[in-house]
């Protein structure tokens, strides 16, 4: 490993993010950390404390009583609420659908964000997605992407990973950029020194070669 060295990739859903990052880390040598599944992790944690998503003062009351962990390993990420793995619990479809409102609880993104930092901090070389990753979590990162894919690519790659109705899948998915890029905190946006890098007609081989060729010098996959 030839230098420290943070990547921070945001973007919406269905841009590839995930499966980028994972596949970039690897190439690179780093650890990996999925944003994402920590407010999924957090959002299920809700759920099970039979809380509505939709009541910020109740999901606020719940930071700091749980304890969330996030393995990095790019090969085989992992994701626990106190101890107990949630990797498939948070994949689904309720909690798809409430993440989002739980996450733009100001005190939810305060502490979600501390966790990252150190996480962060605690690594030498580290492929970081999500929203927020460039514009709130970690500025100063040595490169910065934003990942984009038209609307019609989005859903189409969603609804194929899950199965699902193309139209809901793409109704679902502006509902989500909605409520992402309009929140209060940390909205959804392309951070100012971020790289956009549109998906559309590229597989996941062609965005992470593209990717490889931005990392700064003494970096190398």
């Amino acid at each position: 490993m030839s230098k420290r060295c943070v990547v921070a990739i945001d973007g919406p859903s269905g841009t590839g993010k995930s499966t980028v990052s994972r596949r970039l880390a690897t190439a690179i040598g780093a650890s990996y950390l999925d944003t994402g599944a920590m407010y999924r992790a957090f959002t299920w944690a809700v759920l099970n404390a039979d809380l509505e998503p939709s009541d910020a003062a109740a999901v606020a009351s719940l930071v700091g009583k749980v304890k969330i962990a996030s393995g990095t390993d790019p090969v085989a990420p992992s994701i626990s609420v106190d101890g107990r793995p949630v990797d498939v619990e948070i994949r689904g479809p309720e909690v798809t659908g409430a993440v989002s409102a739980v996450a733009a609880v100001p005190q939810v993104r305060a502490s979600m964000v501390e966790l990252q930092r150190e996480i962060i901090n605690a690594e030498g070389r580290i492929v970081v997605e999500g929203r927020d990753i460039a514009s709130t979590v970690w500025p100063d990162a040595e490169l910065k992407v934003y990942l984009t894919a038209s609307e019609e690519e989005r859903a189409r790659r969603r609804s194929t990973e899950n199965s699902s109705d193309l139209a809901a899948t793409q109704a679902d998915l502006a509902r989500r950029d909605h409520l992402d890029s309009s929140r209060a905190a940390s909205p959804l946006r392309q951070a100012d020194g971020a790289v956009e890098v549109d998906t559309t007609g590229l597989d996941i081989p062609g965005v992470v070669a593209v990717l490889v060729g931005m990392l700064p010098a003494g970096v190398d996959a």
